[in-house]
């Protein structure tokens, strides 16, 4: 199968890296190797969300791509690390959830739209709080950066003013939540969208003092089966900040939407 445009930019940047002996490269070397194969946007070529997004060559020598902050990148070496597989959800874990349709909540397939069905429908809340009358407060989404120094297996990683986006928080009772979402139902995601945000608020409260008890993430998938929408739900949290590697599943759910 003929690769991408993408996986084209992708696989010639890792020959460079590797024939030169350092994996690190900026963004004037994505934007000459993509000017080379035609991609006409370079600043998306290394946001790869799954794994199945890379190139063959790549995937087979088990690399992934992080962010270093102020246009710099980095091939990392362990494709298990970088990439989550997204846990199977057991036929006791999904729940028939009965709801009004609203105007909306169809109208288009965009992430916050994902996000704000999940919220309006009460599935988070019964999903992260047991508890559809819960009022957790949101803050929504938001850009900032961050200089963070972390390890993936034996590598340390070091960034520089590392521009986080965080789709949605929610704090409820000292507990914070960023959530990550996506339509359709990719095999694993790209852990970094989970482990900077948890970075961000863990360094937040040791940094000022804040009364956050816990912070932990939520994935939201949507999709479609036999005409219905869909929701997957996981919980995640991080037992070591200074490890992207002590990921932990803390919950899933599946919520099938059935209109009244």
């Amino acid at each position: 199968m003929p690769l991408s445009k993408k996986q084209a930019v992708l696989e010639e940047l890792f020959a460079v890296c590797r024939e030169r002996g350092d994996f690190i490269f900026d963004n004037d070397l994505v934007r000459e190797i993509a000017a080379k194969h035609h991609f006409g946007n370079p600043f998306d070529a290394t946001k790869v969300d799954n794994s199945s997004l890379l190139p063959p060559s790549i995937r087979e020598a088990g690399y992934f791509i992080l962010h270093l902050g102020k246009g710099r990148h980095r091939f990392v070496h362990g494709l298990d690390v970088g990439y989550h597989r997204f846990e199977e959800i057991s036929p006791e874990e999904v729940f028939d959830w009965r709801y009004r349709i609203s105007v909306l909540n169809e109208a288009d397939s965009s992430e916050s739209n994902v996000l704000s069905v999940a919220s309006n429908q009460r599935i988070i809340h019964d999903f992260l709080y047991n508890d559809i009358v819960a009022s957790p407060k949101v803050y929504f989404p938001r850009r900032t950066k961050r200089s963070i120094t972390f390890w993936v297996g034996d590598t340390k990683v070091e960034t520089r003013n590392l521009q986080m986006e965080i789709d949605l928080t929610m704090e409820y009772l000292g507990v914070v939540t960023v959530f990550e979402c996506k339509n359709g139902f990719p095999s694993d995601f790209a852990t970094y969208q989970l482990f900077f945000p948890f970075l961000y608020y863990t360094d937040l409260r040791d940094r000022q003092g804040l009364a956050i008890r816990e912070v932990n993430c939520c994935y939201i998938l949507r999709g479609r089966q036999e005409g219905r929408s869909v929701l997957r739900l996981y919980r995640y949290t991080f037992t070591d900040p200074t490890r992207m590697d002590s990921i932990r599943l803390d919950g899933k759910a599946e919520y099938r939407l059935v209109r009244r």
